[in-house]
């Protein structure tokens, strides 16, 4: 067991975060090295200011811009649209190990047998064709479907939606590219490897499977608890009574590291190849601020609860709010300097006129604006700017 200060865990979650001191990320290579180490970063198309993976990569990678996470995805392949955390993007070599859910979504096809024959005919016609999205199916395709619902996640009864999405859970067709929020399918094998296509579950006992990916969150956050938390979503067949026996089998297996916080009564978990930095941090050395604002759905805050105990900030995002609730706006991110989250950014992208909007920023009540402050957060909107292919900025 180790102890820690509250000003060394913020600053802990930080550095593995990326977000405080030197940039350890640097441009593509960097997007495609901090994925890994995330296991999966959260996709939603929402694009007021650059979509939510883009605003994750771009808080912690020097450089990036939105066609390096486009060619990781769709040039170069390293990593692959997957069902993780919700919607979410992985690095490709972990496909393997979400072939379990690939078999499910086979075993539920046998309550649809039509869905075969239409699977057969789409499947000659993207070969013959190419990617395609649903709009661009004969009209044989088109209309409603009697098995919508076999898709699970499936918001309508469109039938070119449904087979083309029952293809790609059963691992058939993978996401070509998108435009926007329109999705083009090709053929899985044109673009994976047949080595890791064709490879085998890795852990296909239920309980190790889920140890896996309970890791995989752990070092997506840097720390967590054994709690009830939303970084757990998507971990299927995962209750309090898993939960509280994986974390033994974690600990015992040395697997993570447990770590008592001043404060806070709960223990803390990091995953143990992370002792290096717990060293570093326990050192006192302060890294140099940054400025930078985070993602909605950026897994540093998966956990608000955890958030709001360590940082006393809280954060919802009110996109989803009607107007007269929200208390902050349509679109707004978490702002950070140093190991302190001091406010809020509500920002949006003229197009037309490749200007940045700052329509408002809240600081947090008693933060007080240095002149190394504003300077830092003055460069963190310029590089946004930039982010954004903006010319201009309108604060």
């Amino acid at each position: 067991m180790i102890f820690l200060s509250n000003e060394q865990t913020r600053r802990f979650i930080l550095l593995k975060q990326g977000l405080i001191g030197d940039y350890k990320f640097i441009g593509k290579q960097g997007a495609f090295e901090y994925i890994r180490q995330t296991g999966c970063i959260q996709f939603d198309p929402v694009d007021v200011c650059g979509k939510n993976p883009e605003l994750v990569l771009q808080s912690r990678v020097k450089g990036f811009t939105k066609a390096m996470l486009f060619e990781l995805l769709y040039k170069d392949r390293m990593l692959v649209d997957c069902f993780d955390k919700q919607l979410a993007i992985i690095p490709t070599e972990d496909w393997q190990y979400f072939e379990r859910y690939r078999q499910i979504s086979r075993a539920n096809l046998n309550k649809y047998p039509e869905i075969q024959k239409i699977k057969d005919t789409v499947k000659s016609y993207i070969a013959d064709n190419g990617a395609c999205s649903s709009g661009d199916l004969p009209e044989e395709y088109s209309g409603e479907s009697n098995w919508y619902s076999a898709i699970h996640w499936s918001t309508g009864k469109n039938k070119a939606r449904a087979v083309l999405e029952q293809m790609y859970t059963e691992g058939e067709l993978v996401i070509h590219h998108k435009k926007g929020t329109r999705k083009y399918y090709d053929i899985a094998k044109k673009h994976i490897p047949e080595s890791i296509l064709s490879a085998p579950d890795p852990l296909p006992q239920d309980i190790e499977h889920i140890k896996w990916r309970m890791l995989k969150r752990i070092a997506a956050v840097g720390l967590l608890w054994n709690r009830p938390s939303d970084a757990w979503l998507g971990i299927w067949e995962f209750n309090t009574k898993t939960r509280l026996e994986c974390f033994r089998s974690l600990i015992e297996e040395n697997k993570v590291i447990e770590i008592k916080v001043e404060g806070i009564s709960s223990s803390l978990y990091c995953h143990a190849g992370d002792k290096p930095l717990l060293n570093e941090v326990l050192m006192n050395e302060k890294p140099k601020p940054r400025c930078e604002v985070i993602a909605p759905l950026d897994c540093f805050i998966w956990d608000r609860k955890l958030i709001r105990a360590l940082f006393i900030f809280d954060y919802a995002w009110e996109i989803y709010y009607p107007p007269e609730k929200r208390k902050y706006g349509h679109y707004v991110l978490p702002m950070i300097y140093g190991d302190s989250f001091v406010g809020r950014m509500e920002a949006a992208v003229d197009r037309k006129t490749k200007t940045l909007i700052v329509k408002n920023i809240w600081y947090e009540d008693g933060f007080k604006q240095t002149k190394p402050f504003k300077k830092a957060e003055e460069n963190m909107i310029k590089r946004f700017a930039n982010f954004n292919d903006c010319t201009s900025c309108d604060i």
